[in-house]
């Protein structure tokens, strides 16, 4: 199974074509050579290490809210997704 989980990028380093990306308090370096146009302020949806698609606020706070919900139901920490 794949996951998919947005985030919001609040740091670009186009040296590396990398970006820090905010999980909800969690942030990661993250590969966003795949979505030209990546930029700070924006939501991007990362799998493995990767961005793959960029979103619009409402729809990266739909997602997170239903990755909150559903972590709620299991038990999870998103720590144990990232």
């Amino acid at each position: 199974m794949c996951l998919a989980i947005p985030g919001k990028i609040i740091e670009i380093n186009n040296d590396e074509h990398s970006a820090i990306i905010d999980f909800d308090g969690i942030q990661q370096k993250v590969i966003v050579a795949l979505v030209p146009g990546a930029k700070v302020g924006k939501y991007a949806i990362v799998h493995a290490g990767y961005a793959i698609e960029l979103m619009n606020e409402k729809e990266a706070r739909e997602a997170i809210d239903q990755w909150d919900e559903m972590s709620e139901e299991l038990g999870l920490d998103l720590n144990d997704v990232i």
